[in-house]
C-alpha cells in the first residue's frame, strides 16, 4: 500500500524545487542566467533534485503496489502508464525527463546551458503535470 506520508514529503520537496526553478526562469534572461555560475549551478542542481523526487515517488508507488520491476529509470514512466497512474502524454514527457536526469548526472561536463534554461522557461509544466498526477493519490 502506498505510504501517503512518503508521497507528501517528496511532493512538497518537488514543489519547492519547481517553485525555485520557476522563479529563476521568470527573473533572469538567458544572458544573465548563463553568466552567473551560482544561478546556473543551483538551477541545474534543483532541476536534478526535482526529477529525482518524481522518480522516487514513482518508484514508491510501483514498489508499494507491486506493479512490476524497475531495472532502469525509464521503466518507471512505462510501468506507471501501464497501470493507469499516468496518461500517454505524461509517460512520453516523463521518459524525456529521465533523459534529462541522465544528462545532468552522467554527462555533466557536456550539459548545455541553453537546454537547462529552456526547461526552466518552457518545460517545467511537464514536471508539474506528473507531480499533479501523483498528488491525486494523496
Amino acid at each position: 500500500m502506498v505510504n501517503i506520508e512518503v508521497l507528501q514529503k517528496r511532493a512538497e520537496k518537488a514543489q519547492e524545487y519547481l517553485e525555485f526553478l520557476k522563479e529563476i526562469g521568470e527573473e533572469y534572461s538567458f544572458t544573465e542566467f548563463k553568466s552567473d555560475k551560482m544561478i546556473y549551478g543551483s538551477s541545474e542542481r534543483f532541476l536534478h533534485l526535482a526529477i529525482e523526487t518524481l522518480l522516487d515517488i514513482g518508484n514508491h508507488i510501483i514498489s508499494s503496489e507491486n506493479l512490476g520491476s524497475v531495472d532502469q529509470y525509464r521503466d518507471i514512466p512505462q510501468i506507471l502508464f501501464e497501470n493507469g497512474y499516468l496518461d500517454e502524454q505524461e509517460k512520453k514527457e516523463f521518459i524525456k525527463i529521465v533523459g534529462m536526469r541522465n544528462i545532468l548526472v552522467h554527462d555533466y561536463l557536456e550539459v548545455e546551458k541553453e537546454i537547462v534554461y529552456k526547461v526552466l522557461t518552457c518545460n517545467l509544466s511537464d514536471l508539474e503535470d506528473i507531480l499533479k498526477s501523483y498528488l491525486k493519490l494523496i
